[in-house]
This record gives C-alpha cells, structure tokens and sequence, in this order.
C-alpha cells in the first residue's frame, strides 16, 4: 500500500488514533492545501487525497472496512450506509450536499442556488467550477444544526445575520453573500449522529431486562415512553421511527435508535445473592439459560 493509498498515512496519523485525533489532523491539513491558502497544482492533490481519507476514516463502519480490505474498497465508491446497513443522505467527502428540483420542502434561506449552500472545498460544486470566495468557520451546537438556526457573526467590522437551516452538519458549506461559512458542530454528550438517524445508549437492570420496563426516552422533540419486552437481550436496538433529523431535502426524518445496555452489577448484598442463587437453581432444574 503506497502512501496515497495508506489513509493513515495521509493524515499523518496512527491505526489507534482517536475520531478527535483525525478530526484534528484533518482540519490541519486541509487549512494547509485548501486552495484558498496554497495555489500550487500539489497543494490541490493533496488536498483531494486528504479529504477523501478524512471520509473514510471519521465514519466508523467505512474505517473498519477500510481497516480489513484497504482503500480498494472505496475506489468505486458507492452510497453511503446507514447506522445498521440503511441508506444514508447524499454527499461528497465529508461535505453534505442537497438538491430538490423544485425546492420543495425545504427553505433555502434566501439563497438563489441550493448547490451554492453546501459547495465542496475542492473544485467548488461536485456539479461544476465556481469561483472560490473567502471562507470563514463558525462553530454551533448539535441541536442547534439538527434544528436550524440564525446566527449573528461580524465580518469585515459589519455584523451579519446567517440563516443555518435545519439538518446540517460537521464540513456544510453555506454561501453567504461574498463568502463562504463552513460549519463546526460541536458533539452532544446525549446524542450520536449517523446521516441523519440519531443513536442513543440507554441503560437497564438485568432485573428490567428480564421482566421488561417502560423507558423515558429523550429524543430531539421530547421524552417519549418506550416499551421494553421481557426477555430483551444486551445490545438490543430499538427504532423510533421518524425521530431522527430532518431531511435537507423535502420532507421526512430520519430516526432515533435506541441501543439497550444491560448492567450487571458488581457488588451484591447478601440477599440479592441469595435470590440469584435460587434464581439460577431453578434455571437448572428448568433447563433453561439466563442468555
């Protein structure tokens, strides 16, 4: 595997290194070749082979195939994939893009072109060439990009105010006027985004798992009561359909998946291993398995 090749190596990074590690290294690297910074006809390749590392490597299901199989995996390239398999929105390196042929459904905030929202580093649209203007990073938070925003930013001694519209994400490209904002969202501690499905961990007694529970699940619009079955395994995914962010493009939203995590806890009272011992007792006169 040549350096080109070797995504790891592109970035300058380890195997073990961490997502806040690529993260980091990316960023570098791409404010180090970005064509609005270095000219050079190398600057513009390796700006390329940057990105298309950073794609592969910051999301987790492509680094592990990339891991086993290397970058031939991706040289065809193909859609990206959902949390569990599914289809996920569209784009190019780690820059989203939309299109609506009519708008429909969604609010372009006044911009003329929709591919002038979310135009890529490297050679403008993935649609066509278009000039390159003055970028400028501005940071918000997780629900802040799944809910839109406007935001107030001085430029140049002039205030502005910017529309964010609803959905967007880390690398999303905004054309604003003379210049370009692109957006840093800052994690949420609660939440891991996928596309556009949000993923959450909630926590369960074995004693719930077994007998099964009700769950206050906190999503994007709310607590919502989930019902857990008796019998639910660790790891057990649950999907709240329609609970995720919403698309860019016309209607609809992705989900919220909720990933059950059974504790098993690590001190006992003398009781409690009196009732598991008897529990386990009967298992075994039934024949049966606790997993």
């Amino acid at each position: 595997m040549n350096s080109k090749q070797d995504y790891y190596h592109v970035l300058g990074i380890t195997k073990n290194a961490s997502a806040e590690e690529i993260k980091k290294a990316y960023r570098k690297l791409a404010l180090q070749y970005h064509p609005d910074k270095n000219s050079s006809k190398e600057a513009a390749e390796k700006f390329k082979e940057v990105t298309n590392a950073y794609e592969v490597l910051s999301d987790p299901q492509k680094r592990q195939t990339y891991d086993q199989f290397g970058s031939a995996a991706f040289e065809q390239g193909g859609a990206s994939s959902g949390p569990f398999g599914q289809g996920g929105a569209g784009g190019y390196g780690p820059f989203t893009y939309t299109y609506s042929s009519n708008g429909a459904g969604f609010d372009f905030g006044g911009f003329a072109d929709p591919f002038d929202i979310f135009e890529q580093f490297f050679g403008g649209s993935p649609f066509g060439a278009r000039s390159q203007r003055p970028a400028y990073s501005l940071s918000i938070t997780f629900l802040e990009a799944v809910k839109g925003v406007e935001k107030k930013v001085v430029i140049n001694g002039k205030e502005q105010t910017i529309k964010i519209p609803r959905g967007v994400n880390s690398g999303s490209r905004i054309r604003f006027n003379n210049f370009d904002v692109i957006l840093d969202v800052m994690p949420d501690k609660r939440y891991n985004r996928e596309g556009d499905d949000i993923i959450t961990d909630e926590q369960l007694s074995f004693s719930q798992a077994a007998l099964g529970t009700i769950l206050q699940i906190e999503t994007l619009d709310g607590i919502v009561k989930l019902n857990i079955p008796s019998g639910t395994q660790p790891n057990t995914v649950m999907r709240l359909r329609g609970k995720g962010v919403s698309h860019l493009r016309g209607s609809g939203r992705g989900d919220h998946y909720v990933r059950l995590k059974v504790n098993v806890p690590q001190k006992l009272s003398r009781r409690q291993r009196e009732l598991l011992l008897e529990f386990d007792n009967e298992s075994v006169k039934h024949k049966s398995r606790w997993f």
